[in-house]
């Protein structure tokens, strides 16, 4: 995982440059196919236990439960850079520290366990209640054109870290007059990782039901979220190319925030998620299609 995640920053992308949509197809395809390939060192693993299959079995299970659980992640991004205008050629950087950063504090829900993040779990219905709020805010005005200096997201932070209203490349820190001072990337990084946090809190619960070996249950988590980056780059271009994208993640954002408010009382199966989210997207898309069809015949 660490070497996977070294090449990818320092190989493929120590430049920073705008992913497009073949790019982001082809890295896609080759973390899922690592995630699935793990199954068979994960047999190989626990063979001489006895429990090679068993383990695949539930490594797969896990896997798949917290690959689809993490798509909700994509859409909670896409806010997030969208809010803080966070040039295309930046993100993957961020999302790399993001991602890093969510791998470590993974690793800790997962040894800390079940017991102790329920009790957190209140904090599902107050993001879940903000995400609601942003996916009707889009619905109604469309994409945020304010100034992000003025946003109160900023404002708070800058009451606590001394930064900067412009971004410095892919910086996390500049220096003005001979001070350190923070981005707005690292606003946006904090943010992703205070998400992260939130979603973790819903999803390890998920695949420690299904598993409860600790390196079965990281491993599985790490291999579902390092693909979300080429994934979140997909659906963004997306975005960008279809005129009703906008609608499409704020009905997605609105039915997260309704999934993660009823969490306490009620969990919507996994199933009938991805069921929701392949069905918005494809309407999305076709009815976009159609629109640019028909505006150009």
């Amino acid at each position: 995982i660490a070497g996977a995640l070294i090449i990818d920053l320092l190989v493929f992308h120590r430049k920073a440059h705008v992913i497009g949509i073949r790019e982001a197809a082809v890295e896609s395809a080759i973390w899922i196919g690592l995630g699935l390939a793990f199954t068979g060192v994960i047999a190989w693993m626990f063979a001489g236990q006895g429990e090679g299959t068993s383990s695949a079995v539930e490594y797969l299970s896990g896997y798949l439960i917290e690959k689809s659980l993490s798509v909700d992640n994509v859409f909670v991004w896409a806010m997030i850079f969208a809010h803080f205008k966070v040039p295309r050629e930046y993100q993957h950087r961020t999302l790399f520290w993001g991602i890093f950063g969510a791998l470590v504090l993974r690793f800790v829900f997962i040894l800390v366990g079940v017991a102790v993040i329920t009790r957190f779990q209140f904090l599902l219905l107050v993001f879940g209640i903000f995400l609601i709020y942003t996916g009707v805010k889009i619905f109604k005005s469309g994409e945020d054109e304010g100034d992000p200096s003025e946003m109160r997201t900023m404002k708070l932070f800058r009451r606590f870290v001394p930064s900067v209203d412009h971004y410095d490349g892919q910086k996390m820190f500049t220096r003005v007059n001979g001070h350190r001072m923070a981005t707005p990337l690292l606003a946006v990084l904090v943010v992703i990782e205070v998400s992260d946090v939130i979603f973790a809190v819903d999803s390890v619960p998920a695949v420690l039901a299904v598993s409860r070996e600790q390196f079965i249950v990281f491993a599985s988590n790490a291999f579902a979220i390092l693909g979300l980056r080429a994934l979140y780059f997909l659906l963004a271009d997306m975005r960008e190319r279809f005129v009703y994208m906008p609608h499409t993640i704020s009905f997605l954002l609105i039915y997260v925030g309704v999934k993660m408010s009823i969490a306490i009382w009620y969990h919507i199966p996994v199933p009938i998620s991805l069921g929701i989210i392949i069905t918005a997207l494809t309407v999305g898309i076709v009815a976009s299609v159609i629109k640019d069809r028909s505006e150009k015949a």
